[in-house]
C-alpha cells in the first residue's frame, strides 16, 4: 500500500517542534507528523536524552529525532530552549507547543503556587516559545503555529480554575497571533482536545459518578484516545491548512456540539 500522503499534506523536509512529546497527546501528534515526512525535537521536561518512547516511533517512521529537556515552568529555560533552536543548522517549520499541566483543588484552596506554576507552563510559556520560534517564521514568510487549547477554553470546569484560566487564554492568544501573522505567511491555530484518555484525566477516570456523567455527554460514545489527535496536527502543520488562521478546532466526539 503506498503511504506517501497527498502532495499538501506532506511534510518531507520540514523540522517540526513538539513540546510535551514524551507521552500522551504529544507522543500521538509527533509520530503522525513523522509519518507525515517531517523531522522532529521532541521536547519535555522529563524526556529521555536517548531512548524515548518518541524517538522509538519517530525514528521508526524514517525521520531523524532531536530530544530536548526544558521545564516550562522556568522562563529561563524556555529561552535556553529558544536559543537552542535558533541554533540548529535548519530553521523551524512547525511548533506544536502542547506541553502542559494541571492542578486538581477547589477554587477556595487553589493556591498561589499552584496557580503560578500551572499558568507559567500552560500560557506565558506558550507565548515566549511563540514569539521567539514565531520570529524567525516571520522572516522567512512561512510557518506553521499549532496550540493545544481545552474544553475548558470555552467552559469553566470543576475545582480547575488555573487549568482554565490558562486554556482560555490560549484561546484568545491564538486569534491575537494570527491576526498579527496572518498577512505574514504564518498559520497560528489550536486543537481543542475533548476528554482524552491520558494522565492528566486519570483522575476524573478513577471517579465512577464523574467517568459516567462525561461519557453520557459525549455523542461519539467514547473517550479520545491520544491517536485521534494525529490527523488534526498533520492538517494544521501542513500546506492543506494554509487558509485557516485564528480556528480553535475541536477534536472532542461532539461534546461542544451538544
Amino acid at each position: 500500500m503506498n503511504s506517501t500522503p497527498p502532495p499538501s499534506f506532506d511534510l518531507h523536509g520540514k523540522l517540526a517542534v513538539v513540546t510535551g512529546a514524551r507521552r500522551g497527546i504529544g507522543l500521538a501528534m509527533a509520530e503522525a507528523l513523522a509519518a507525515a515526512g517531517a523531522d522532529i525535537v521532541a521536547v519535555s521536561a522529563n524526556l529521555e536524552t536517548s531512548g524515548s518512547e518518541v524517538e522509538k516511533r519517530v525514528t521508526a517512521a524514517g525521520r531523524t529525532c532531536l530530544a530536548l529537556r526544558t521545564d516550562f515552568a522556568d522562563r529561563a529555560a524556555v529561552m535556553d530552549l529558544a536559543a537552542t533552536l535558533q541554533a540548529l543548522d535548519r530553521p523551524v517549520d512547525i511548533l506544536v507547543n502542547n506541553a502542559g499541566t494541571i492542578a486538581r483543588t477547589p477554587a477556595a484552596e487553589h493556591s498561589d503556587s499552584d496557580w503560578d506554576h500551572v499558568l507559567s507552563v500552560n500560557l506565558s510559556s506558550q507565548f515566549v516559545l511563540s514569539r521567539e520560534v514565531g520570529r524567525g517564521m516571520l522572516e522567512r514568510g512561512r510557518g506553521k503555529i499549532v496550540f493545544t487549547a481545552s474544553l475548558l477554553s470555552f467552559q469553566g470546569g470543576i475545582t480547575v480554575p488555573g487549568y482554565t484560566a490558562a486554556k482560555s487564554g490560549l484561546a484568545g492568544l491564538t486569534r491575537a497571533l494570527a491576526n498579527e501573522w496572518a498577512g505574514r505567511g504564518v498559520n497560528v491555530n489550536a486543537i481543542v482536545p475533548g476528554y482524552v484518555a491520558t494522565d492528566n484525566t486519570q483522575a476524573l477516570r478513577d471517579d465512577p459518578d464523574r467517568y459516567a456523567a462525561i461519557l453520557d455527554r459525549i455523542p461519539a460514545g467514547r473517550w479520545a484516545e491520544p491517536a485521534d489527535f494525529g490527523g488534526i496536527a498533520v492538517f494544521l502543520a501542513s500546506a492543506a491548512s494554509d487558509y485557516v488562521h485564528g480556528a480553535l478546532i475541536p477534536v472532542d466526539g461532539g461534546w461542544l456540539g451538544r
